[in-house]
């Protein structure tokens, strides 16, 4: 990891020091998508079987998962793991119920109601990665509030084994969540099938989930057509940034950086503090874990992007985690929830010592699927409001009409509407008539 004293760069190098991993859109990958894009909606299945053959180096006889599969998973998962999903998906579930959006009804004037009612997106395609390792985890995150939002229809794809059927975890959180109908679809062609449609897959409304860039390609293409589908977020590798102070633990840190660290190798870790000899700490210490780490090569391509940065305070800490906007940031300060208030983008936050990133990944309730690469500026994480439609109601008494008719129609004559305007005038002179002959 890269050392790195704030307040001995100019702007440029502090640019540099938050700079994430080049996420280069190239050519090659663009058109490698847009080609797989054509072939499925073109080919349809034939072509999803062909790509399942290609890509997953599997034989499948049909997309989607049989109920006998879903029987033979549950009868081959360890009670344990199937319990811990249990309990995740019981807190997933209280707190996305607790957050989810309310129908709101105000009287912004006398006779004028204003109301807010939430629709749900009726079909919604969700998407579990498998590559490197199954993400089971990913389902109940994206499951769980799709079936409180009360989506008609949840689809989930992921890809399939070698032995042509998908991880067993990964089924069984798709029947805990309620999903619908499950495909053992993976990568580009996946997200082409949920966003177009084919004889055995149907065509989704919005689409939901990580994955890798060429799973990120087919998102940005297919939510950029008019034919397509909309997206939860943009996204890119995952990342932390961990401000702690010289009371935190080194070993913690060090912990809490390579569990990000290990997710892929263009993943990000940054360690922002002012204390020169807790970062030393750190730093040693994270080289002691990472050796006996299973995915110490991922990990160590990963901790080659990523940097330690001294800074004077931790106010300025704050201030350089705002800028850098983290999908993950991490208080293990003294008091981190009185430093709260100041924090103004992030993914997801946990304060001090006892909080590891880890448990708002399974467990703790929150959800794991969060802006990246800076989106957290503008962006936030999935939930059930992600799968509602919010939409707005108004109705007017005649009394209410009159009230803020003329404010209407001063605003549309200031702006050269007129029939905006006489829609308005022809009602108020209707009522004065009535006035009249009463």
């Amino acid at each position: 990891m890269k050392r790195l004293v704030w307040n001995a760069l100019d702007e440029q190098g502090r640019a540099a020091a938050l700079a994430r991993p080049v996420q280069a859109r190239s050519d090659e990958l663009r058109d490698g998508v847009a080609g797989i894009m054509a072939q499925v909606r073109g080919r349809g299945d034939e072509a999803l079987l062909r790509f399942a053959a290609q890509y997953d180096r599997c034989t499948l006889r049909q997309l989607e998962v049989e109920p006998a599969e879903f029987d033979e998973a549950e009868a081959t998962l360890d009670p344990a793991l199937k319990a811990a999903m249990g309990e995740a998906a019981a807190r997933i579930e209280a707190f996305h119920r607790a957050a989810a959006p309310r129908p709101v009804t105000v009287e912004t004037a006398p006779g004028v109601r204003v109301e807010r009612v939430l629709r749900p997106i009726a079909r919604v395609g969700l998407y579990v990665p498998a590559g490197t390792a199954p993400l089971p985890s990913t389902a109940l995150m994206l499951g769980m509030p799709a079936r409180i939002a009360g989506c008609a229809e949840i689809v989930l794809c992921s890809p399939a084994r070698a032995d042509g059927r998908c991880d067993p975890a990964v089924l069984h959180a798709a029947r805990v969540v309620g999903a619908h109908r499950v495909f053992k679809l993976g990568g580009a062609q996946a997200i082409a099938a949920m966003a177009y449609g084919t004889a055995s897959v149907p065509r989704c409304d919005k689409l939901f989930g990580p994955g890798n860039a060429w799973v990120t390609e087919a998102k940005v293409q297919v939510s950029t057509d008019p034919q397509g589908a909309a997206i939860d977020m943009p996204a890119g590798p995952s990342e932390v940034l961990v401000v702690a102070d010289a009371q935190a633990e080194p070993a913690f840190v060090a912990a809490d950086l390579l569990s990000q660290a290990e997710h892929g190798p263009d993943s990000q870790v940054l360690l922002v503090s002012p204390s020169a000899g807790l970062l030393d700490a750190v730093a040693a210490e994270v080289e002691r874990q990472c050796a006996a780490l299973p995915r110490a090569d991922i990990a160590r391509r990963a901790l080659a992007n990523s940097r330690l940065i001294e800074v004077e305070s931790l106010e300025q800490a704050i201030e350089v985690s705002n800028r850098y906007a983290p999908e993950h940031l991490i208080l293990q300060v003294i008091e981190p929830r009185a430093w709260l208030a100041r924090v103004e983008s992030a993914g997801s936050v946990f304060l001090g010592a006892w909080t590891p990133e880890s448990v708002g990944d399974y467990s703790s309730g929150s959800n794991h699927v969060l802006p990246t690469y800076g989106y957290a500026r503008s962006h936030s994480g999935v939930s059930v409001a992600s799968f509602q439609k919010q939409i707005s109601v108004q109705e007017l008494t005649p009394e209410g009409l009159r009230a803020i008719g003329p404010c209407t129609a001063t605003l549309a004559a200031a702006e050269q509407l007129e029939a905006h305007r006489r829609a308005v005038t022809l009602r108020l002179a209707a009522l004065d008539a009535e006035v009249s002959v009463a």
